[in-house]
């Protein structure tokens, strides 16, 4: 599967995002839930069962007033004078508020509970996904997805189940209502009334869809590169680009300042077309209720009966109109989501993967070809065995898959052709998390947790007591340092360890791993980005992290394998050589030919040296002698 295959579809349904979306709104799992979902809607229905109720002591009150003789069966006699009627219809209210609000406060938890849940898939899912697709990916875009995403949740969960049908339901009573008191003619009118402020909503709704898509694409676009350009802030520094990144920023916020006023415009227009649909029919009803009062068919009370009815039922029809266009918005802030969640990981435990049972930890490499894209490969029938506790190095040039050789023991890739097993026990048979617990890593470039450096040693063992991350530390022989540091063990590193040289953030990896003590290590370049004084302290640091482990150490600079039991030379993708560092300096062949080239270069570097100490000598010197003279 290309990086290309697992981008997240835009054209999911709104159905299929709904159905999506049911287990959250009524979760299986949790009948405490479903019970305050039941609840919320029972006295949402109890609420609007008041509301309809409502206008009569409105008109019967005005009624009341004008001097007509109230007669009605389900009214107590205290209720008929004109005063307790007012009193009647204000408590109402209140008592149907108080249901609205019993509601909200039920339902907050169902709400929440299904954002929180959601989210957690989301999280837990990328991290499932493969290396594959978030080298393709961008961090930027990706967090601001899910951030949309979870908000919009909420808003869907809570109208689809709470307002939706109950809206329904008021309207089915406000036409019983005026087909019995006044006639079906009103019902036509008013249903003629609705429709057309359906059909309009939806289609404006509709297109402003659009719209909010381009807003929210300009967006994604725009904090993508704030976020890339912030996490590279000292190569924009380097290069002075600070201009250029602005700008770049500018033009992606003038796309979403252009969209969004887009959006803010498409919704005074669709504001003003509901107005207009709505006031047409409320004319016509309040028009034809004049007329009947002037011809002495209703009192009145029936006029402010409909005047009444019309207002509240402008209430759901409006918010009929609001519901869509926040489901529809929110499908369109969710949808990315739902498709992330469908992206299916690369690499996955078979349904009868068994834990990985460490004995002697032997690796060995069968005949393994190896591919990113079928017409690049990048390991061609690469076969070797790591013997139990001994230290094997990959050399070679760029590009040779030295690094591809870390990703398959890791298994964040299946391979192609052959097999990698360990104990004889093949990769793919065994559970992802049993593996990676056995092997330990120290990459070439290490990236800290924003956070203190006790944190990013325990992260090795997140269990591990302050004792034993204190011994981690020593072993890796950065325990001084951090004691000599004010805030000692609780530090912060900085975004990516910021904060900490290279030296300094390599032994704080060395410590992780220590304290994580697994079976197997895996050395990826670990010295190749440090000076010739920091490479030999961390590679006495390794010396230890290795001992009595199976190692297999994957290296640039050669002076740090020379000591390796069997060292392996790539050169695209197969095995050019293979032996120990005397062996295969006797072959004279492209190891010697990478050691003489690497051993020129730091003698190179030597001389420098030896020649910027002297020049600095020889400058003390005359400054010292000038001084004597004067």
């Amino acid at each position: 599967m290309t990086a290309s295959d697992q981008t997240p579809e835009r054209d999911r349904s709104s159905l299929s995002t709904i159905v999506s979306l049911w287990p959250y709104m009524w979760p299986s799992d949790r009948p405490d839930l479903k019970m305050r979902v039941a609840w919320a809607f029972t006295f949402l229905v109890i609420a609007k069962l008041i509301t309809a109720i409502i206008p009569f002591f409105f008109k019967y009150a005005t009624d009341a007033l004008d001097g007509k003789e109230i007669d009605v069966w389900w009214l107590p006699t205290i209720l008929i004078a004109p005063v307790m009627l007012v009193v009647a219809y204000n408590v109402a209210r209140v008592v149907m508020w108080g249901f609205q609000q019993l509601r909200d406060a039920l339902f907050a938890r169902v709400g929440q509970h299904a954002v929180r849940q959601l989210a957690y898939r989301t999280f837990v899912h990328m991290h499932k996904l493969s290396l594959r697709f978030h080298l393709a990916r961008r961090t930027g875009g990706l967090s601001r997805i899910i951030e949309r995403g979870t908000k919009g949740i909420e808003t869907i969960v809570r109208f689809t189940i709470l307002n939706t049908l109950p809206t329904i339901l008021e309207f089915a009573l406000y036409a019983g209502i005026f087909a019995y008191f006044f006639g079906w003619i009103y019902v036509v009118v008013i249903g003629v009334t609705i429709w057309l402020y359906s059909w309009f909503t939806v289609r404006a709704s509709d297109w402003r869809i659009a719209i909010r898509r381009d807003m929210n694409d300009s967006d994604t676009d725009a904090n993508t590169k704030s976020v890339d350009s912030l996490l590279n802030y000292e190569t924009v520094k380097y290069f002075g680009n600070e201009t250029m990144e602005a700008d770049r920023f500018d033009v992606s916020m003038a796309k979403y300042e252009k969209a969004a006023t887009r959006t803010w415009t498409s919704l005074g227009w669709l504001n003003l077309g509901q107005m207009v649909i709505f006031s047409t029919g409320m004319l016509i009803c309040m028009v034809m209720s004049a007329l009947a009062v002037q011809r002495g068919e209703q009192t009145l009370g029936d006029f402010v009966l409909v005047n009444m009815y019309l207002m509240q039922l402008s209430i759901p029809l409006n918010f009929i109109g609001f519901v869509y266009r926040e489901i529809r918005q929110g499908l369109t802030d969710i949808e990315a989501m739902f498709s992330l969640l469908e992206v299916p990981a690369e690499v996955t435990d078979k349904a009868d993967a068994k834990p990985l049972i460490v004995k002697s930890a032997a690796i060995s490499f069968r005949d393994v070809s190896f591919h990113y894209e079928p017409d690049r490969p990048i390991l061609k029938d690469v076969s070797f065995e790591v013997p139990a506790g001994h230290t094997v190095a990959i050399v070679g040039p760029s590009g040779a898959g030295k690094s591809t050789i870390s990703r398959l023991l890791f298994r964040f890739y299946d391979v192609q052709k052959g097999a990698v097993t360990i104990d004889n026990q093949d990769l793919r048979d065994v559970t992802q998390e049993s593996l990676r617990a056995a092997i330990g890593m120290v990459p070439q470039d290490t990236v800290l947790f924003n956070d203190s450096i006790a944190y990013n040693i325990r992260y090795g063992r997140m269990d591990a007591t302050e004792d034993e991350v204190r011994q981690a530390a020593d072993r890796a022989q950065i325990g001084d340092f951090i004691k000599r540091l004010p805030q000692g063990f609780d530090t912060p590193v900085g975004e990516r360890g910021l904060k900490l040289s290279g030296g300094e953030k390599q032994r704080v990896a060395i410590a992780r791993t220590l304290l994580k003590a697994p079976p197997i290590l895996i050395l990826d370049e670990a010295t190749s980005a440090l000076d010739t004084q920091t490479e030999q302290e961390i590679k006495a640091a390794l010396d230890i992290v290795s001992q009595n482990r199976t190692t297999l150490v994957i290296a640039h600079r050669l002076s740090t394998v020379i000591d390796a039991d069997e060292i392996i030379v790539l050169e695209q993708g197969a095995i050019a050589e293979r032996g120990t560092h005397a062996k295969l300096l006797e072959k004279n062949g492209l190891y010697a030919a990478m050691w003489d080239r690497q051993r020129e270069a730091s003698e190179a570097e030597a001389r420098l040296r030896e020649a910027h100490e002297k020049d600095e000598l020889g400058l003390i010197r005359r400054k010292s002698a000038t001084a004597s003279a004067s």
